[in-house]
């Protein structure tokens, strides 16, 4: 038995969310496109049916299921990144044509993918062992949008804004 593999339902943009994915994500690439042998509810045979890839060795496939089930903020890919630059580069291409920014590090894509992108320096702030470090991270991080590297660790440090 191989590891899960998660399942994306798209309306007809599987491939196109999968390249962006590929394209915007380090990590990520496409192992397969899969055209449905014949037709079905919402596509013709020949059309693409799933996209297979994977973003840091976890397995997606993106399925061309149709409208009417659209992604809900109850599942969210969560990304690590090093640095502000990183954060910012992630944030901003995924916020990109259409996908919008909600809170604490959340956004959707233009695909209504949620996500997280989430530094490093934040991680371990909220895990600092401290509590009162802990706390004052975590405070700070529920007045943000997109994450702040450096406002992250002037409330680690106990500084003022």
């Amino acid at each position: 038995m191989t590891g899960p593999t998660i399942c994306l339902w798209f309306d007809g943009k599987a491939e196109e969310a999968a390249r962006f994915y590929e394209a915007t994500v380090p990590g990520t690439r496409v192992t397969a496109v899969r055209r449905a042998p014949v037709d079905y509810p919402a596509g013709k045979a020949g059309d693409v049916l799933t996209v297979e890839f994977a973003i840091c060795d976890t397995a997606f496939v993106a399925l061309n299921g149709g409208p009417g089930t659209p992604f809900t903020n109850a599942v969210s890919i969560q990304i690590d990144t090093a640095d502000q630059a990183e954060t910012d580069r992630l944030w901003h291409a995924l916020c990109a044509d259409g996908g919008e920014p909600v809170a604490c590090g959340w956004l959707k894509d233009r695909y209504g993918l949620s996500w997280q992108v989430i530094p490093r320096q934040l991680t371990e702030g909220m895990n600092n062992p401290d509590p009162a470090v802990a706390a004052r991270v975590m405070d700070a991080m529920m007045t943000m949008v997109r994450i702040d590297v450096a406002a992250i660790g002037r409330a680690a440090a106990g500084q003022p804004e």
